[in-house]
């Protein structure tokens, strides 16, 4: 049938070469990358950063003070003056506004608000084995669709089990691509809880909320690191108990039964 179409011969000798080169690196990751990842992960899952008792060591100090409260009198016609003065004094030392290119800027009053060192240094941890699991997935999903022979009539029951398992590959790269969401998500709710600590910085919630937030990260990240893990065991087992029907997904001898 390649008289059908006219295929050159030097890019025909370099798709054969990209597909041989995909056939070999999703066959080693299947083989001995996914178990070791997942052996990896276990042991990343048992040590101290990822087993702390006490929520309370992940949380981080907010240095932001508590302004002193302006008292007001019930003459307010003769000290309405006083108490703007207060008020702009207040804004001087703790509040304070500037203007950078036309657009209000608010300025911290003790310099810049740091993240969370200990969740950033485990995000840090995290984020490169999530990227690995995609591009990882990403491989082994080309191998697999490559392997999916022409499409006829019967003797496809082969072919719906490398269809289903790259539906679970790509279901996996989704799932992977959600927890980088799902980081980034934390960041900015942080940003704009801190931000509302440092212009109402005598609201007790918004404070308690930073902390609760950090909490709950720190135990996202855990079940993150968990899931990585099983996504390997799943992944890696349905491979190899499928993996004759996933090369070959037809009966060479099925014409013969006819």
């Amino acid at each position: 049938m390649s008289y059908l179409l006219k295929v050159d011969n030097a890019i025909k000798t370099k798709v054969d070469a990209f597909r041989e080169r995909i056939t070999g690196e999703a066959e080693d990751l299947v083989a001995n990358f996914f178990p070791n990842k997942l052996l990896e992960l276990d042991h990343f899952l048992k040590e101290p950063i990822l087993n702390i008792v006490e929520l309370k060591d992940i949380h981080s100090e907010i240095n932001l003070t508590v302004p002193d409260p302006i008292f007001l009198t019930n003459s307010h016609d003769a000290l309405e003056p006083q108490n703007a003065k207060k008020r702009k004094l207040n804004d001087d030392a703790g509040e304070e506004n500037c203007q950078v290119a036309g657009t209000k800027v608010f300025v911290m009053p003790n310099g810049m608000m740091r993240s969370n060192k200990q969740l950033v240094d485990l995000i840090e941890k995290v984020k490169p084995e999530i990227r690995t699991l995609i591009e990882k997935c990403n491989t082994v999903k080309m191998w697999v669709q490559l392997l999916i022979p022409r499409i006829e009539d019967g003797n496809n029951f082969g072919v719906s089990i490398q269809e289903e398992t790259v539906a679970e590959l790509r279901t996996v790269e989704g799932e992977a691509a959600s927890y980088l969401d799902q980081i980034s998500r934390y960041y900015i709710t942080r940003a704009k809880l801190v931000s509302k600590i440092a212009k109402y910085p005598h609201v007790e919630d918004y404070r308690r909320t930073v902390t609760e937030i950090d909490e709950k990260e720190y135990i996202s990240l855990k079940i993150i690191v968990s899931e990585l893990r099983n996504q390997y065991v799943t992944l890696h087992d349905m491979i190899l108990k499928n993996i004759e029907k996933i090369k070959r997904p037809r009966n060479s001898n099925a014409e013969t039964l006819y």
